[in-house]
């Protein structure tokens, strides 16, 4: 298979990985962009901020339309994060890879880990601790910027047991809070664009964004917990041979 057409195949998995679970399917972009795409770790990780501030933004639009998204509390949360999310992607060109990849496997472990777990009920509006949001939305942030994914498994938990938000509208403003987090840290890495190969990465960005929305009418067909479990074994697998990659 040539390296288009892996382009072309990769982004559509992930996209509909996007489309069916939310949170946490950007988090297989950056393995795919490095192993089956040939990119460096900070290429990818670069990369992988394109296709989610796009990947984000499309389905925050989706989202706002049915009224889910709290954009004043999603605004407060996000501007927690953006210095942290520009500071980590102005660091992410400075550290060595083999770190990077090992970062980034520990941090898909955890989401898939998470994953397995049952997706939160929903929950009533209980008093925001402004501490503690302000610490998760740092936090978000960082992980943005340096490792380039999005962090709606973090995003979402944080956004309800924070600042009390149901699930419906923490998954609507979760996306504000990654487009905004994912273009600070984009802006950040400004020069570092130039070791990306548009050729492979503009298909696999448009077939990421197609593949999201056939994701959402899988969702409508099949078990949560079943495509939850499914895509958590894979991230997890996909985890392992990155920390494997690195220490062999």
């Amino acid at each position: 298979m040539s390296t288009a057409l892996l382009a072309l195949a990769a982004g559509a998995v992930i996209g509909l990985a996007l489309g069916a679970l939310g949170g946490g399917g950007s988090v297989l972009a950056v393995p795919a962009l490095i192993y089956l795409l040939g990119f460096t770790p900070a290429a990818a990780t670069t990369a992988s901020l394109i296709i989610v501030t796009a990947t984000s933004a499309t389905a925050l639009y989706a989202h706002a339309r049915d009224g889910n998204v709290r954009w004043r509390t999603g605004a407060l949360f996000a501007a927690a994060g953006l210095l942290p999310a520009a500071l980590g992607g102005l660091a992410a060109g400075h550290l060595p890879p083999s770190l990077l990849t090992a970062a980034f496997a520990l941090v898909a472990a955890a989401a898939s880990l998470r994953m397995f777990r049952h997706a939160p009920q929903e929950e009533g509006s209980r008093p925001v601790r402004p501490g503690r949001a302000a610490g998760a939305g740092a936090g978000l942030g960082a992980v943005t910027g340096v490792l380039g994914v999005g962090g709606g498994f973090l995003a979402v938990p944080a956004l309800v047991g924070a600042l009390g938000l149901r699930m419906r509208a923490a998954v609507g403003t979760s996306l504000l809070v990654i487009t905004a987090n994912s273009l600070a840290a984009l802006l950040a890495r400004g020069g570092s664009a130039h070791g990306i190969d548009w050729a492979l990465l503009a298909p696999f960005a448009a077939t990421a964004l197609l593949g999201a929305w056939d994701g959402k009418r899988l969702a409508a067909k099949v078990s949560g917990d079943v495509l939850r479990r499914v895509f958590a074994s894979v991230l997890l697998a996909v985890a392992a041979l990155m920390l494997i990659d690195v220490i062999v």
